[in-house]
């Protein structure tokens, strides 16, 4: 390819809305285009990217043993119905009709297509096991689509679905698939850590994520990981032992009866007011869970992570109420307190989810549903009743125990670029998917659910590969593996060498670029290294000494060969990619 052919446009500055590291590359090298929030054109550089991501996916999962389809982009209301997921999937759904009024969603995800498709092929246990894959866009209507490729409305996505006749095929299938992805991440040049999650609106018992580590602003969920054993988790599943605290006030108060606090709308100014360390604190929260009020009950020193609460009360959809809801609900209790003064006593009829940790406590200070007043050395009895749902709804912190082995957990930033599900029956059960037994019984399929982001490893690995001049491809996904400079196009030695140069790594396999642009070598040498070319060769005054130079973009090491020894450093580099 020639650079003076090749249909992209750099710009000198990153885009205005880009705000982690991936988006702004991808934007200012010509990579994507922005046509809506969260949806963008894949212009070639970034097509040849994606084609080479899921092309890597695509051998590993038929190495893997699983076959690909491709399944309908518009999906029916009916079959999402028969999951009971089209009332309660959220508004990420885009729903539309069709011209017959029929009612239509963008698949964001094809759990119902792929089930309503092997129910009327698998009939019989000897038909099983089955994987079946396919590489997609999706679509799904984030409220606040940002970070480009890595949390855009509209997406390529590999999601794979197995079939099997008991959990123990699942699980070797589960495991088969973990290994598979591990391969490929490998190949793609990324590092990634395999991490408990949740299987969110997916559903199933049991989910792993696949974690590209980075210290970057794109890590957008929280990792705790162990040294000492295997143990990680994302923070929605994270749990931890916690270290010993102060849960005990019996040396703070004497007995239990109700004071004044005025003024105490927060922890820290309860925590002063009535000079007690925090842990001895019940606090209460009001969630809207499904538009719902749910109160959600943790010791005073820690922090609810809302996806677990989420789960907890059976939700799909949870936000914190708002003043004027907290108000209402207080009228509507006959209870006027404010924000900081709320307890559970008197909430009969709202569900109630105590954290774990509020078990442990001892002569503590909990609200009383009065503005300016506490309940202090309470004690369980007189807050909780059997209605009240035990659960832990508490956000991990580093510093904390692991649960396997008790050493220090330690948190760190991820980008999720795959993740697999143990989907058990949660499908195949309401959709009457069945196979038939030897002995002529019918069961629902036992199946799992492996998806992988082909555009946001792609993002991911420009966040994970890069410096402040540009992307750093891995070899194997880059674009074009090598670009030839000519100084000066002018210069007939430079160019006669740059051609033959070209011509030579054209002809053994090798994807190669020669900038035949009339422009300054500045130009071409910075935007070479914006686009991020794992190779370049440059045609310039070293050929006075029979020498090109060869920048190795990996680690900007420059290294003076001669032609013959520039293209066989860069074949045999391919060559090793290609075993």
């Amino acid at each position: 390819m020639k650079m003076s052919k090749l249909f992209v446009q750099t710009l000198r500055e990153f885009p205005s809305d880009a705000e982690v590291v991936s988006h702004k590359m991808l934007g200012r090298a010509g990579f994507i285009k922005k046509l809506a929030p969260g949806v963008y054109t894949y212009m070639p550089l970034m097509w040849r990217v994606l084609k080479k991501v899921e092309n890597i996916v695509r051998e590993e999962m038929d190495r893997a043993g699983a076959q690909e389809l491709l399944m309908p982009f518009v999906q029916p209301k009916e079959l999402w119905e028969e999951s009971g997921r089209w009332e309660v999937y959220g508004k990420e759904l885009m729903r539309l009709k069709d011209r017959h009024d029929r009612d239509m969603c963008l698949g964001p995800t094809h759990e119902e297509i792929i089930t309503a498709v092997t129910r009327d092929v698998l009939k019989s246990y000897k038909q099983l096991p089955v994987n079946l894959y396919q590489i997609q866009s999706k679509f799904r209507d984030e409220i606040r689509p940002r970070y480009g490729l890595l949390r855009g409305r509209e997406f390529i996505m590999k999601d794979a679905y197995s079939f099997d006749i008991d959990e123990a095929g699942l699980d070797k299938e589960y495991q088969n698939m973990a290994q598979a992805y591990k391969k490929i991440f490998e190949r793609c040049g990324l590092a990634t850590k395999m991490v408990q999650s949740d299987s969110g609106a997916i559903g199933g018992s049991v989910s792993h994520e696949f974690m590209v580590i980075t210290d970057t602003d794109a890590g957008e969920n929280d990792v705790f990981y162990c040294n000492e054993c295997d143990y990680s988790a994302n923070s929605n599943h994270a749990i931890s032992k916690l270290p010993p605290a102060t849960v005990d006030g019996k040396e703070y108060f004497k007995e239990k009866k109700i004071l004044d606090t005025p003024n105490t709308h927060s922890i820290e100014e309860l925590s002063e007011f009535l000079k007690i360390p925090s842990t001895l604190i019940l606090k209460s929260l009001i969630y809207i869970i499904d538009k719902k009020p749910v109160i959600a009950l943790i010791r005073a020193d820690k922090t609810v992570e809302e996806t677990k609460l989420m789960n907890a009360a059976g939700g799909i959809d949870i936000r914190i109420a708002t003043a004027g809801e907290i108000e209402e609900l207080m009228q509507e209790k006959g209870f006027t307190a404010e924000a900081g003064f709320i307890g559970p006593n008197g909430m009969k009829g709202i569900k109630i989810i105590a954290d774990e940790t509020v078990y442990d406590m001892k002569n503590f200070v909990v609200g009383i549903n009065q503005t300016d007043k506490h309940l202090v050395g309470a004690n369980l009895e007189d807050v909780l009743t059997d209605e009240v749902i035990k659960a832990d709804i508490r956000l991990v912190e580093a510093g904390e125990f692991c649960p396997e082995c008790g050493k220090p957990l330690f948190v760190t930033k991820g980008i999720e670029v795959g993740n697999i599900f143990k989907l058990g029956t949660k499908y195949s059960k309401p959709m009457n998917a069945v196979y038939t037994d030897e002995n002529g019984q019918t069961h629902p399929y036992i199946m799992g659910c492996y998806g992988i982001g082909i555009s946001r490893t792609a993002a991911a690995a420009v966040e994970a590969h890069h410096d402040e001049h540009g992307i750093k491809w891995p070899l194997a996904i880059a674009p074009y593996q090598a670009v030839i400079v000519p100084v000066n196009i002018l210069d007939k030695q430079q160019m006669e060498v740059a051609e033959k140069v070209y011509a030579e790594l054209k002809s053994a396999g090798v994807e190669v670029v020669l900038d035949d642009r009339d422009e300054r070598a500045g130009v071409k040498f910075k935007d070479a290294d914006l686009i991020g070319f794992p190779y370049r060769i440059t045609a310039g005054k070293t050929l006075s000494e029979g020498l090109v130079e060869c920048k190795i973009r990996a680690t900007d090491e420059v290294l003076k060969l001669t032609p013959a020894e520039a293209v066989k450093l860069v074949k045999e580099a391919v060559e090793k990619l290609e075993k």
